[in-house]
């Protein structure tokens, strides 16, 4: 198989689909690698290492994608990459179609299959290639919330930690998963004082038990997340409905009744946001003001950290990479009952149940397209 790894084009993202230790790999199995030249460099990987592991750098994106059977990136192809989409191409991506029905309607059109990092499921039904930049993504909202919080970036001017005679800032978690315990741990660890509300009430038990008693926990209903936010210096969403479109948790009501100068970092913005006055936004221009709140809204949250999260990434999705490549998309996909719920579309069909609904698309199941 033919495998291409284009340079990341979004604004600011710096991460690579594969590592040169990726393509050595690859290229052992007897398949054949083509980079696009300097696709790795921000990551902390320049061409010669991918040469030197097998890969043939190419010069241009439209070769890398043009000459490959499977396509391997980081983040959804934007409006100017819809052009290489083909019949039969396969690519293997986060792509987090739910709030993009664009993107949903070429893939659609030109019969990509499309497999979602974001999707994939293992055999104990948790999501394994989401995980790790949800990790990265947790911890780094705290960082990114504990800088807006100062003055000179809009925010209260408030040190999250406090010290001796002054109290910390107060930290409000929405969603109690990988994203939410990961900002926990780090809140937690500048000193703040963290509640985190779910909806899960035996997953408030375990995070009390893990945090031993110093995370405030709440069960979540409107009542509690408008209390919440009214008291919170600094409101991190991290809800997640795999594959579907975020639930708008927190209203433009009770933003309105936030403190100005109160920071929102809304992890779930790939999915469209779990704060109704959030709209993503890029690195280059990370944030925006409503009602006097500060919303921190950036799409590719860990692009930047690229060596950390690529890194990070590819030793979760590699297995999956040299498995399509050994076996055919395919096969790979009817040996793995979990992977194949990566599979977003096939052959002009939508077929992840998350996707369908929230695009109002017609639904086909996986298993009935790859038998």
């Amino acid at each position: 198989m033919i495998v291409g790894v284009p340079k990341e084009i979004k604004d600011n993202e710096a991460r690579v689909g594969v590592t040169p230790a990726g393509v050595k790999s690859l290229t052992e199995a007897g398949h054949k690698v083509l980079v696009e030249t300097q696709a790795g460099a921000q990551s902390g990987f320049p061409d010669a290492e991918y040469q030197n592991a097998g890969a043939e750098i190419v010069g241009d994106a439209g070769f890398a994608w043009g000459k490959a059977d499977m396509v391997v990136k980081v983040k959804e192809p934007i409006e100017s990459e819809y052009a290489y989409f083909r019949a039969g191409l396969v690519l293997f991506t986060y792509l987090h179609l739910a709030p993009l029905p664009e993107l949903t309607n070429k893939l659609l059109e030109a019969k990509v299959a499309g497999i979602a990092y974001e999707t994939v499921r293992d055999r104990h039904g948790s999501l394994p290639l989401l995980t790790p930049m949800s990790e990265v993504a947790g911890r780094m909202s705290v960082q990114v919330g504990a800088s807006y919080l100062e003055k000179e970036r809009g925010g209260l001017g408030i040190l999250l930690g406090g010290v001796p005679g002054v109290p910390p800032a107060h930290v409000a978690i929405l969603g109690g998963g990988v994203v939410g315990t990961n900002a926990a741990r780090i809140a937690l660890g500048f000193g703040a004082k963290t509640t985190l509300i779910d909806v899960n009430l035996n997953r408030l038990r375990e995070l009390e038990d893990i945090f031993g008693g110093r995370l405030y926990t709440l069960a979540s209903n409107s009542y509690n997340i408008a209390q919440v936010t009214r008291e919170a210096d600094l409101v991190i969403g991290g809800v997640l409905i795999p594959g579907a479109t975020a639930p708008k948790l927190v209203t433009r009501a009770m933003v309105s009744e936030m403190k100005k100068g109160a920071v929102i970092v809304d992890v779930a913005i790939d999915q469209g946001g779990c704060v109704e006055t959030a709209h993503p936004t890029s690195h280059s221009n990370p944030s925006f003001v409503v009602d006097g709140v500060v919303h921190y809204c950036v799409t590719n949250m860990p692009g930047a950290v690229p060596h950390t999260s690529t890194l990070a990434l590819t030793n979760s999705t590699f297995p999956y990479v040299l498995r399509i490549a050994n076996h055919g998309v395919r096969e790979a996909l009817r040996q793995d009952a979990g992977f194949a719920e990566g599979l977003n579309t096939w052959e002009g069909a939508v077929t992840h149940r998350g996707v369908a609904e929230s695009q109002h698309r017609p639904w086909t199941a996986p298993t009935s397209l790859l038998a």
